[in-house]
């Protein structure tokens, strides 16, 4: 594998339609339109670099008690969220315990529901949030 840097830096805007991606970049004072065919896999590829990029910052634990509720998982043994500070606190079976921010309601609600605590954690939430742990 060989590895390259990559500066995205002046990448502005992403979309993707039928036809591929739609690009906008920073060019000195001017923005640049740019079109590239490529799979739609390439633009969620570049919403998750975003998300992950953006999560990268430290944030601060939140020091107020959360309520947390009893997780039937092999990964969690509790699971929280503060609707109001919109903190999801999750308490692995190993004992330590990490809160993920800007977490929206609907995503606290769908791990509620899900069917398997661990694959819902890894599919939706493991890398997309910024975390800290607190324990």
């Amino acid at each position: 594998m060989k590895l390259s840097k990559i500066d995205l830096s002046s990448l502005r805007a992403i979309a993707h339609d039928e036809d591929g991606l739609k690009l906008l970049i920073e060019r000195e004072d001017e923005i640049e339109y740019i079109e590239i065919s490529a799979p739609v896999a390439a633009y969620e590829g570049l919403q998750l670099l975003d998300r992950i990029i953006s999560s990268t910052p430290a944030i601060e634990p939140c020091e107020e008690p959360i309520e947390m509720l009893p997780a039937c998982s092999s990964m969690a043994a509790q699971v929280g969220y503060d609707e109001e500070r919109e903190i999801l606190q999750i308490e692995f079976n190993n004992g330590s315990v990490y809160q993920y921010s800007a977490v929206e309601p609907e995503l606290w609600e769908d791990l509620q529901s899900s069917d398997s605590v661990g694959s819902f954690y890894n599919q939706e939430i493991k890398g997309y949030y910024p975390s800290v742990k607190i324990e």
